[in-house]
């Protein structure tokens, strides 16, 4: 029923008429259609059809009502995908986290456009055209209005302030709500999950019940040494030593909130399996993040999408008094805090950015969200934060260049060989990611290709997500998948014999690979093309153990001002190991939580 209740459409109606539009832009069928949605709807009644007409507008800067809307009428995500043509990809077939957000790709007032966009590169087109993309704007790009909103006041209260949605700010939000205190996150895109839920690969951590159950020997100190070595012995010991030393009650934790952590496999660098997983391989990232948000939710945190920090506040002495908010529809306002947690992420999407600590990197893709700006990185600098190891970024050496995704390392860890455009192998698979990515741009090409069998892909759920975005060749016979992706047959038949030869053997004798989980023997066979893409920022905020932001001036900690994942710098060094970024997030924001709930009580 929309406004007064004078027409009404049941709901099969409007998922069949969806259903048609999808389809129709999927096989590219000229339709006639409004504009934009508003245009549609007010044909069926008024403004009411999406609003609640007694606020005047937009019911929240979530648009929870809105959203909540187009639910009602057309279903959820699942049953929009299984409405889908099955040959076609659906973007409603998606790795979001969270609550429906129809909106962030239905605009009601503008033409609608596909979030999906921002990151993938497999070419759908939503209904009434348009691509999404982020535009880079200045924290402080408004300063006027800004100080405007500051001198009109406080407009609520909190305990603890999160800037962030990844898997480090929703860490840190059940943290801080099981220490008693009351919590706003705020998230500057449409929908949560950050980087998080992106993660394919694992969860690394040293001394689990999953390893015992599994017979894998592990131990935190060699946890620790494989980050030292992998970030080249410049991270800050101290942060790598709480890092591996509580990765376990990590796994511990979110196994207690419904999580499963129980398969185990390999990523570059690590000298033991210690990746953890989902059951046969799922992704983690997206996992992860659900389970925070399910809990987050179930904990009562008030969650706002659409909602950039644009300034922390203090006072004459320094300590943090709250945050300056820029509501993509309510405006500016101020939220009154006792602490503040930056977990707002890396900088990877910002190309301009990136080169300017790393001129090498300038013109790269990126495999991160669209929101991955900067951010937390500039409010932090605003606030007086110092910073450490900016210049360290990291390529990651399997980006799908057809899929504008990234391809988990896991594929890799599970026995898969990357070979150049003379089918010849050309280095240690499963070695650190800045090494592997530097040996790709070295190939013809720049780029290479990931070559797999039948019983890797049944090894690893994570591949179906990349077969449904129609960017792996596959061939009945290694000969035939040569053909699919133009490298000499002889060549790749030759290579993968003699790689099954050292697997048999149990050494690699061409490039000491120290994994040789299984032969390439299983038909059919696949394969990926794979090159570099910006993918971590190493360096950010200066932080102690407890997660407290030190300041520039003094060294000491900035009162009340705390942070955890991406944003910070001196947990990986000059390279992160695969695995060890979700580590990251989930203690260092529990932490970051803990102790942000603890100033607030004792302030």
């Amino acid at each position: 029923m929309y406004g007064g209740g004078t027409i009404m459409f049941t709901r099969k109606i409007q998922k069949t008429a969806l259903a048609m539009l999808i389809s129709g832009a999927m096989a590219g069928t000229a339709y006639a259609a409004p504009e934009v949605l508003a245009d549609f709807h007010g044909e069926m009644g008024s403004c009411d059809s999406c609003h609640v007409s007694d606020k005047g507008g937009v019911s929240d800067d979530n648009l929870s009502h809105e959203n909540a809307q187009c639910v009602s009428c057309h279903g959820d995500l699942k049953e929009l995908a299984a409405a889908a043509p099955k040959d076609k990809v659906s973007p409603h077939k998606s790795h979001l986290i969270g609550e429906i957000a129809c909106t962030s790709c239905h605009k009601g007032h503008e033409k609608s456009v596909a979030y999906c966009d921002a990151c993938h590169s497999f070419g759908f087109d939503m209904p009434y055209g348009g691509k999404w993309e982020r535009k880079f704007v200045p924290v402080d790009a408004d300063k006027a209005a800004q100080d405007k909103a500051i001198a009109a006041g406080v407009k609520e209260t909190t305990d603890v302030v999160v800037i962030g949605s990844g898997g480090a700010g929703l860490a840190a939000a059940v943290s801080a709500r099981d220490a008693g205190t009351k919590v706003i996150l705020l998230e500057k895109e449409p929908v949560p999950g950050g980087n998080t839920k992106l993660a394919a690969g694992g969860m690394n951590a040293a001394e689990t019940k999953a390893q015992t159950k599994l017979g894998i020997e592990d131990k935190k100190q060699i946890m620790i040494d494989d980050t030292m070595k992998g970030g080249r012995n410049i991270n800050d010991p101290e942060l790598v030593k709480v890092l591996a030393n509580n990765s376990s009650d990590s796994i511990d934790w979110l196994t207690s909130m419904g999580a499963d952590m129980t398969d185990v496999g390999r990523m570059g660098g690590a000298s033991v399996n210690r990746s953890h997983r989902p059951t046969g391989g799922a992704g983690v990232g997206a996992h992860v993040a659900q389970v925070l948000w399910d809990n987050a939710v179930k904990r009562g945190t008030d969650i706002r999408l659409n909602s950039r920090v644009v300034r922390i506040l203090e006072d004459a002495k320094g300590n943090v008094t709250g945050v300056l908010v820029k509501g993509e529809y309510t405006g500016y306002y101020i939220i009154k805090a006792d602490a503040v947690v930056i977990a707002a992420g890396g900088f990877a999407k910002n190309n301009d950015r990136v080169a300017k600590y790393d001129p090498k990197l300038k013109g790269f893709k990126a495999t991160n969200h669209p929101g991955a700006t900067g951010d937390g990185l500039d409010v932090a600098l605003q606030a007086g934060a110092a910073t450490r190891d900016l210049e360290f970024i990291q390529a990651h050496p399997t980006y799908s260049p057809a899929g504008g995704v990234m391809i988990t390392e896991a594929v890799r860890g599970n026995g898969a060989i990357v070979v150049n455009r003379e089918g010849n192998r050309f280095m240690n698979e499963i070695t650190t990611r800045d090494k592997a990515s530097a040996a790709i741009l070295q190939q013809k090409g720049e780029s290479a290709y990931l070559v797999f069998d039948d019983s890797i892909r049944k090894s690893l759920k994570a591949i179906e997500g990349y077969v449904h975005l129609n960017i792996v060749k596959e061939g009945k016979t290694v000969e035939e998948l040569a053909k699919q992706i133009d490298v000499p047959a002889a060549e790749l038949a030759k290579t993968i014999t003699a790689y099954n030869g050292f697997v048999k053997s149990g050494k690699d004798a061409q490039f000491e690979r120290p994994n040789l989980p299984r032969e390439l023997a299983v038909a059919p066979f696949y394969a990926l093309e794979i090159a570099p893409a910006v993918h971590h920022t190493m360096g950010g905020v200066v932080i102690d153990t407890k997660a407290e932001v030190k300041s520039e001036k003094t060294g000491k900690p900035i009162q009340g001002l705390y942070a955890a994942g991406e944003v910070t710098g001196g947990v990986h060094g000059a390279n992160r190991l695969g695995g060890n970024a979700v580590s990251d997030i989930v203690t260092y924001g529990r932490i970051a939580g803990a102790e942000a709930a603890k100033f607030a009580k004792d302030h």
